[in-house]
């Protein structure tokens, strides 16, 4: 009987010791945990985990070179193709072509983008980017939307600038058209009596976006103090430059790929001090043959204006009426023609 009263009392002992131990366990264990900040508790630091940055895209050199190549033909002269440092990771270009429709959503005489109803406008885009995809199959096509942002006007207005800024529920459309077929979006500036350095910040929150570039139209840009259209305007290699170096610190502060700038052209004083242009890796330049007519005339201001005076891309429009309202010339040129020019441009817009 004593011996069974012995054991009782062991294991009790031995129960309340390993109860003791748990307590203690739990009790430290209570302790280790961080205090809790309450409302209006400035003496306790909360610490905040920051997200990784994303990881950059690399670009395919090799994929780069090539295309470059395409466009000359596989035939490299003393000023094709542009011998520059690689663009950021992510570019478009010449890896792609891009092939736009341009115009203006209030107006039926400043392009195909008015002309047609949304949905028969989208689908007549999408045509043309099939054919550019036969023509020439190794080069991926993107359908671009290209909005006349800020239009030239020949009167005053309200700010006296000779220009109509474009409410940003137009702007926020030609998006919203661009998604529907997975494509991008070009705003276009005509800046009349005014300049780049006032436009281009005002769209800022749209050139943050990663598929919306940037186009400026020197037509336009009437530094003589003329009326929008009555001359052909110009602009100088510091303002080209004064919009890539804002595009290159947009895609630099918001980690975006790079952005495209087109510079529309047809005649040499369009443009003048082309050898200053400054290329950017942040930024694709491509100077864009914008004037009409029949065939022979348009190759010819191409080569004037585009391939003599090499920048860095070149592309070409091409006009649904003005191109062929020249007598007996009545055609409009096809990818076949463009392709062979040289260098073939990779910036295709339709008016």
């Amino acid at each position: 009987m004593d011996i069974l009263k012995k054991r009782i009392v062991s294991l009790i002992s031995c129960s309340l010791f390993f109860l003791l131990i748990a307590c203690n366990s739990a009790s430290s264990a209570k302790k280790k945990q961080p205090p809790i900040a309450s409302k209006g508790d400035t003496t306790t630091k909360v610490t905040q985990v920051k997200p990784e940055p994303p990881k950059p895209v690399l670009l395919d050199t090799t994929l780069y070179n090539t295309a470059m190549m395409r466009l000359v033909h596989d035939s490299a002269s003393a000023k094709w193709p542009v011998k520059d440092h690689f663009p950021l990771g992510g570019a478009l270009l010449p890896m792609n072509r891009i092939v736009a429709y341009y115009g203006n959503f209030y107006s039926t005489h400043m392009g195909v983008l008015g002309e047609y109803p949304p949905d028969e406008m989208l689908k007549r885009l999408m045509a043309e980017v099939k054919k550019w995809k036969d023509a020439d199959p190794k080069t991926p096509v993107i359908p671009a939307i290209h909005y006349i942002a800020v239009t030239a006007q020949s009167k005053p207005g309200k700010g006296g600038k000779y220009i109509l800024r474009m409410p940003f529920t137009q702007i926020d459309k030609a998006i919203e058209l661009a998604k529907k077929v997975n494509g991008v979006v070009f705003l276009d500036v005509q800046v009349g009596w005014s300049n780049v350095h006032t436009e281009i910040p005002m769209l800022e929150q749209y050139l943050k976006m990663p598929n919306v570039h940037l186009a400026i139209d020197p037509e336009f840009s009437m530094k003589t103090g003329r009326v929008p259209g009555s001359i052909i305007g110009t602009f100088d290699a510091a303002d080209i430059n004064y919009v890539s170096q804002y595009l290159a610190k947009l895609v630099k502060d918001n980690n975006l790929p790079p952005k495209i700038l087109v510079v529309h052209r047809f005649t040499i004083n369009m443009v003048t001090g082309y050898k200053q242009i400054a290329l950017r890796p942040e930024v694709q330049t491509v100077m864009d043959m914008d004037g009409w007519g029949f065939p022979a005339k348009k190759v010819n201001s191409y080569k004037l204006a585009e391939v003599n005076e090499p920048v860095q891309f070149t592309g070409f429009k091409l006009f649904y009426k003005n191109d062929i309202i020249t007598p007996p010339y009545k055609k409009m040129m096809t990818p076949e023609d463009v392709l062979k020019l040289y260098p073939r441009p990779i910036y295709i817009q339709y008016q």
